[in-house]
């Protein structure tokens, strides 16, 4: 067994190894990680290995599997953190090697089309003001963005403009939903005398 073998994480913190090149999460005694919930399947699962990456499918199952908080539709791939819930039991993914190749810089992604804003994977609750900020900037990543600018592309129903108080609250509530500390930002800085820059790469 390599010290970086991949492994699910339960709830009291037991370690269930991910050895074999499929590994079946279900309620069934022969299942390679056995989850006694009445509503998991017996075969409610599977997770795959390929080479490096690490995919979860759902087989089936009555009640789903769950990735991060969404059902997952066919198969999904997996990393360090992710939170799989099969039935009523949640584990956490944990890939050692993962954990000592990739930076821990938060990852954000912005889907305008499906109104959609994700924090390391995780689908974000937003305003419709803080999705439009969030978007914009995403749109404008790398590039320093004026108030001037943002209030016409956040406000833009407001004909004579914006106060800046409006805007800093604003960038202050969406700092509370994309960074680990919003009094030490990493995605969305401010750049003094000239605006904020959301710096996702």
């Amino acid at each position: 067994m390599s010290k970086n073998t991949p492994y699910l994480e339960d709830p009291l913190g037991n370690e269930h190894l991910l050895e074999n090149e499929v590994t079946i999460l279900g309620r069934a005694m022969e299942s390679g990680v056995v989850i006694l919930s009445n509503r998991a399947s017996r075969e409610h699962a599977q997770i795959r290995r390929e080479g490096r990456k690490v995919f979860l499918e759902d087989m089936e199952s009555t009640n789903g599997t769950f990735l991060n908080n969404e059902r997952i539709q066919g198969s999904a791939q997996l990393r360090d953190g992710d939170q799989v819930l099969v039935g009523d039991v949640t584990f956490t993914f944990r890939d050692p090697d993962t954990t000592t190749r990739e930076s821990p810089f938060p990852e954000l992604e912005v889907n305008a089309p499906a109104g959609e804003v994700r924090l390391n994977r995780r689908l974000l609750t937003l305003s419709p003001k803080e999705f439009a900020l969030a978007a914009y900037l995403y749109d404008n990543r790398g590039k320093v963005c004026s108030k001037d600018d943002i209030g016409r592309a956040v406000w833009a129903e407001y004909q004579s403009g914006v106060f800046e108080y409006q805007i800093e609250n604003l960038v202050r509530r969406l700092r509370t939903k994309i960074e680990i500390d919003p009094n030490a930002p990493l995605l969305l800085v401010t750049i003094r005398g000239l605006g904020y820059k959301l710096t996702a790469p």
